[in-house]
């Protein structure tokens, strides 16, 4: 019996494998409020998993990734409502390509700058964004909002929050596996070599305005998919969606659940969710609570609650 429960713990295909079937029968028991937090947590896993891409696996720092999000989320509400033949999924693959694209260019001058300042200059786009988007109001609708139709694919409507539950998970599914290949990979060493030592990384051939605007660039790729499905799910967007306070709650995601750890954006994000469930009656105390939470997690718990996990996996397997 030991040697099963060894064996389980130390394979993680087999507990993905586990919580993917799970999240699939769960709808099923569950209401449609719950169904809905359940979408809405996959969504910021998605943006907890690509700015762990580019802060956990690279160490830039980005505090503007709700801009990302709105720049997803506003491209496929206007596509969808303009080119209504167009599958959702190509919709959702255009706001990625598309965020991508201005995290990329972005990236070319930002990510020359250096720690506090790279922060500030990442905050400022969030910012920008948010401004644009009020201003620009005959695109947008400015304060007045704008209206997301519903998702489809060749002639399927996901026209209900069930529906839509699958729809989040299976991009989510595909997108974190995607993302933990590209972790393994030649990207994802260089990536990693980046965070340690750019000197290090330098020295071995590897080019840093190269790999840190390409990390820039993922980063919002996943962001601008996230944003896509954020949309289709609040089905009406407006500004104050998208505030610097989500850009922080994104942060404090990645480093309470792990940084430089697929399974710690995942975990983040459904902490995170969690504890806004949890105090949503405690709108004064949320950001107390948060701020209380992040300076015990980086100063008992520097790697996040996954990286205690595979400590205790890496000592119960050495035993």
């Amino acid at each position: 019996m030991p040697d099963l429960v060894e064996r389980i713990i130390t394979k993680e295909n087999t507990i993905w494998f586990i919580a993917v079937i799970l999240l699939l029968i769960l709808p099923l028991f569950l209401g449609k409020y719950t169904v809905f937090l359940l979408s809405l947590l996959a969504v910021y896993a998605l943006v907890s998993l690509g700015l762990n891409l580019l802060m956990g696996y690279t160490g830039q720092i980005a505090a503007g990734h709700a801009g990302f999000l709105a720049i997803g989320a506003y491209f496929t509400a206007l596509i969808s409502a303009n080119v209504e033949w167009l599958p959702c999924l190509v919709t959702l693959f255009l706001a990625g390509i598309f965020s991508g694209a201005i995290g990329f260019l972005l990236g070319i001058p930002i990510l020359r700058l250096k720690g506090f300042y790279i922060a500030m200059a990442t905050l400022a786009f969030g910012v920008v964004v948010s401004e644009v988007i009020l201003q620009w109001s005959s695109v947008t609708g400015g304060d007045d909002g704008f209206s997301v139709p519903t998702a489809r694919i060749a002639g399927f409507a996901f026209d209900s929050d069930f529906k839509l539950f699958y729809l989040i998970f299976s991009v989510t599914i595909v997108l974190t596996i995607l993302a933990k290949n590209l972790t393994k990979g030649y990207i994802g060493r260089a990536f990693i070599a980046l965070r340690e030592s750019e000197v290090a990384a330098q020295t071995i051939g590897i080019d840093l305005a190269k790999y840190k605007t390409i990390a820039f660039a993922i980063s919002a790729f996943y962001t601008g998919v996230a944003g896509g499905l954020f949309a289709y799910l609040i089905t009406f967007l407006s500004p104050d969606a998208f505030t610097i306070e989500l850009s922080i709650d994104f942060i404090a995601m990645i480093v309470i659940g792990g940084m430089g750890s697929i399974l710690g954006s995942i975990i983040g994000a459904v902490i995170l969710t969690g504890m806004q469930q949890v105090l949503a009656g405690l709108l004064d105390l949320q950001i107390l609570i948060f701020g209380i939470s992040l300076i015990v997690f980086m100063i008992f718990m520097p790697k996040g609650i996954s990286g205690m996990i595979y400590d205790l996996r890496d000592r119960y397997s050495r035993r």
